[in-house]
């Protein structure tokens, strides 16, 4: 009696346990840029990035770590820490600080004056509090920027 007992509770367990549907992936964009130092090597820049949530839930974000690469080439780096919960359906921004060098800028410009767009890709992971515990997923997105857009953070 005892053994049809917990065939059942285990039954009734694993159906139940399906039933979550697996969270999909938050897509990360690049927002805007943001000019915040110059120096003679190296500038300083506010990145921001949307974030949307595909999910039926909130997203409790609590890191993120990224790449960004313009035109296939390195740009800059980025880590944030900075927790943020995402509702259902909507998206958020998060600001992150990253450090380029300004010769990479310089070239990358030089070689986007042909088009006038520049082509991103930014690649990371995104961690968070989800329904099972911490866990982490990757993203990876491509667009394009204008040159236009770029074209402020060259000294004149």
């Amino acid at each position: 009696m005892w053994v049809r007992r917990a065939v059942s509770l285990a039954i009734v367990v694993a159906l139940l346990g399906g039933c979550a549907a697996p969270l999909q992936k938050p897509e990360v964009s690049l927002a805007g840029v943001e000019l915040v130092g110059v120096g003679l090597v190296e500038q300083r820049l506010l990145l921001k990035l949307k974030i949307s949530n595909p999910n039926d839930v909130d997203l409790p974000v609590k890191a993120l770590s990224f790449d960004l690469d313009l035109d296939g080439q390195p740009f800059a780096k980025g880590v944030s820490e900075q927790p943020v919960t995402i509702a259902r359906h909507a998206e958020a921004q998060l600001d992150v600080k990253v450090v380029s060098r300004l010769a990479d800028v310089l070239k990358q410009l030089n070689a986007a004056r042909k088009n006038g767009k520049l082509g991103y890709r930014i690649h990371g992971r995104v961690e968070f509090n989800g329904s099972a515990g911490p866990t982490s997923v990757t993203f990876d997105r491509l667009g394009e920027v204008s040159l236009a857009a770029l074209e402020r953070f060259v000294p004149k």
